[in-house]
């Protein structure tokens, strides 16, 4: 038995805009509480350092522990309610924690270190007074795509399993897929299938599915300014009206007609996979509900892709669950070859690794072999090599929303190369791109890793929030 990552680890349903900064922080705060069960707390604090704290207003850290440490839940809280949540925190100057009330301050109580901890680029360390007089004090990574790992203990211990195919690099898939004459998306499941029933594989799939559905439908119905100051009009709902010449239509089902009634010529086909990325990264940069692929603020490219296929393609009746799973292995390879986080690796490990899934994901439906399918994550990714991460007034808007279209549009080109050719003429092999992936992220200067004190971060004249 082998300890491995499941594709429902990649894939989590969050809330935006950042799964480094955000989910991450917030899983984190409800880790933190929950070790606090059963104990009455007389004060509650926590410490951002590095990117956290360098980008952490733009990305919303200080919401997200704020929510996390009163045990609201990422996956199912009603993010309409989020303002009115702070608001009341804010007036109150208090927190709920595990049922009681504590006197909590934003200014005092959220420290912001511009250090960088020598754990990790992204650390948090709460700290809490109980009633006894006794201090706990937790410190935890947030490791990129809403992972997280306490101080002491490693990330395995929680985020691994057992499974019984080794498919731990390119080369074993393909070795192993060759030996037991079985697709990778059949190894895949069998994995799988250690941890959860059919019917379980099949409802999370269908659930993330849903989710991305619903977001780009919102996105795609929803106008206005982002919130941040920067004050980036969201494009994607104008988009869809022009594409579909303006008329209005009742429902989310009704408009995912409509579209697969539009034309079908270049232009029209790749302005919608576009327009999709874009409603889904809008939708992250306001706080709405997004699924981390793998991270938050590459989430609106899996999407795009998917519906691509879906609305435009030959769409068959496993396509979702043999996308999302080997995807999702694409995503877990480089989560424990590299690395997933832009704080470490810079966006080529977000969106790169993102565009990489995507690509493995529509080669897989589209009946590509396991060479195949692995060769197209690699175009995917040695096309998004050294993409550095330089958020404008570190908001998880420029360039991150455009840059989401950008990616898919690669996971499409090198899919349908991939496809095209003969992958054992190979020169480039994924194994060796993910090596050169996480080479290329130590390398790296930190002014490009998500802390906005570089390229477009410094070269574009904003007025960054006050911490």
């Amino acid at each position: 038995m082998l300890d491995r990552l499941s594709v429902f680890d990649i894939y989590k349903i969050g809330v935006g805009p950042s799964s480094s900064h955000t989910l991450g922080p917030w899983r984190a705060a409800l880790d933190f509480v929950g070790s606090l069960a059963g104990t009455r707390v007389q004060s509650i604090g926590v410490q951002l350092f590095g990117s956290l704290s360098k980008t952490g207003i733009g990305h919303g850290t200080d919401i997200a522990v704020v929510l996390g440490m009163q045990s609201y839940d990422p996956v199912t809280i009603d993010t309409a309610r989020i303002p009115l949540i702070l608001e009341t925190v804010k007036a109150s100057n208090t927190l709920t924690v595990n049922g009681h009330s504590v006197p909590f301050s934003f200014r005092q109580d959220i420290v912001f270190q511009p250090t960088t901890h020598p754990g990790h680029p992204n650390t948090l360390i709460f700290t809490a007074l109980t009633e006894e007089g006794d201090i706990r004090v937790s410190t935890y990574f947030s490791l990129g795509g809403g992972f997280i790992e306490r101080e002491g203990e490693t990330a395995a211990a929680t985020e691994s399993h057992n499974f019984i195919h080794d498919v731990s690099s390119g080369r074993k898939m393909i070795d192993l897929s060759a030996k037991s004459g079985k697709s990778i998306t059949r190894l895949l499941y069998e994995n799988e299938r250690c941890i959860f029933t059919s019917e379980e594989i099949h409802q999370r799939v269908e659930r993330l599915f849903q989710v991305m559905l619903n977001c780009v439908y919102r996105g795609c119905h929803t106008d206005g300014v982002l919130p941040g100051g920067l004050n980036v009009k969201r494009r994607a709902a104008g988009l869809s009206r022009k594409l579909l010449a303006g008329k209005t239509h009742p429902d989310r089902k009704a408009w995912l007609d409509a579209i697969r009634r539009s034309p079908r010529d270049f232009s029209t086909v790749n302005q919608w996979i576009s327009c999709f990325a874009l409603a889904v990264n809008e939708e992250n940069a306001a706080l709405g509900r997004v699924v981390t692929s793998p991270t938050n603020g590459a989430s609106g490219v899996i999407p795009a892709v998917l519906l691509y296929h879906y609305l435009f393609g030959n769409f068959g009746e496993d396509d979702l669950l043999r996308f999302f799973l080997s995807s999702g292995q694409i995503g877990a390879l480089f989560k424990q070859g590299a690395t997933i986080s832009a704080a470490v690796g810079g966006c080529q490990a977000e969106v790169g690794v993102s565009s990489a899934m995507a690509a493995a994901g529509l080669t897989e439906v589209l009946g590509g072999s396991t060479k195949q399918v692995l060769q197209a994550a690699e175009i995917a990714m040695e096309h998004h090599l050294g993409l550095t991460c330089d958020p404008v007034g570190g908001l998880v808007q420029i360039p991150c929303i455009e840059r989401n279209a950008m990616g898919a549009m690669k996971a499409i080109t090198a899919a349908n190369l991939a496809m095209a050719g003969n992958a054992s003429n190979a020169v480039v092999h994924f194994d060796a791109v993910v090596a050169t992936m996480w080479e290329t992220a130590q390398y790296m200067h930190t002014k490009f890793k998500e802390t906005a004190e570089g390229g477009l971060a410094v070269n574009v004249s904003v007025a960054l929030p006050e911490c």
